[in-house]
């Protein structure tokens, strides 16, 4: 009986927010409500979308989430990440969240400069739609897997001709790959598809840097690289927990703000309780931190 009225409860939540989305506002309860607007276009590519969920007391608004889905580079959607953005926005109810996608890897393309563009081109957009809503144009960069490896790779590589860098104030690695380089990401399952599809070699770019080292997040760490907090699955067979170890060491050698947490499982359970609630308990202290970019 128990756990019929609990599947009920969790069916009639489930139609609640689809009821609130459908009608373009979203009741969190404890007086936390967001404004939706869905499947914005910030490009002409089809899936160059985005869904931006804004408080409805705007003159609070501390920054922008923009959180960024895995999958590979190649799959995965932003709508796998919805429940875990409403998580978030219950936890942080004084930013906005963009949850974007972004164009897919596949046989015909490539990942870079394709998927970093499309932050940057996601970022113009949230700019100017800071000013039409008075909210500051300041970001957090949140991504899990392949979407972590994008976050770090955009707030810190200088090589691509991104307009708005230097406005991500954070940077939210979850699982991410950060030294693809070394012998441990190529136990990847997919590595040969990464290899081949990572950079499109026919764009121009410095004859003094590698086609190796451009997708490469650590090589890219400076001293202005901003403040950088990390999560690791101790069981997690995709990404090793050596590539925490060489991403600290990077952050360590230029001195740049970092934390960087172990969590018990595997890729798949940082978003599951409890390790869901101990992501965005450590986030909020981290960014309430003083001193930060």
């Amino acid at each position: 009986m128990y756990k019929s009225f609990i599947t009920i409860l969790y069916f009639l939540l489930i139609c609640f927010l689809w009821t609130g989305c459908k009608e373009k506002t979203i009741n969190l309860g404890e007086n936390i409500s967001f404004e939706l607007e869905k499947d914005i276009s910030y490009g002409n590519d089809s899936q160059q979308k985005l869904d931006l969920y804004t408080p409805k007391n705007r003159n609070s608004i501390k920054g922008v989430f923009v959180i960024i889905h895995g999958g590979g580079w190649k799959a995965g959607n932003k709508s796998d990440l919805t429940f875990f953005t409403l998580s978030m926005m219950k936890k942080f109810p004084d930013y906005a969240f963009a949850n974007m996608n972004y164009r897919l890897a596949d046989n015909d393309s490539f990942i870079l400069p394709n998927q970093t563009e499309d932050i940057d081109n996601a970022l113009d957009l949230l700019v100017k739609k800071s000013v039409e809503m008075k909210f500051k144009p300041e970001f957090i960069l949140l991504g899990n897997s392949a979407g972590a490896h994008l976050s770090m790779l955009y707030g810190y590589n200088s090589i691509f001709d991104d307009k708005h860098r230097t406005k991500v104030k954070a940077v939210v690695n979850i699982v991410g790959p950060a030294d693809i380089n070394s012998a441990d990401f190529r136990n990847y399952s997919d590595y040969s598809f990464v290899e081949k599809h990572m950079i499109d070699s026919s764009k121009p770019t410095p004859t003094d840097i590698t086609h190796s080292d451009i997708p490469n997040p650590v090589f890219w760490i400076n001293e202005t690289s901003p403040p950088t907090i990390s999560f690791y699955g101790n069981n997690d067979h995709i990404i090793p927990l050596s590539q925490m170890k060489k991403l600290d060491s990077a952050l360590i050698q230029h001195k740049v703000k970092h934390e960087t947490y172990e969590f018990s499982g595997g890729h798949l359970d940082w978003d599951k309780p409890p390790h869901d609630q101990f992501l965005m308990n450590k986030i909020d202290a981290f960014l309430k931190q003083p001193d930060k970019k």
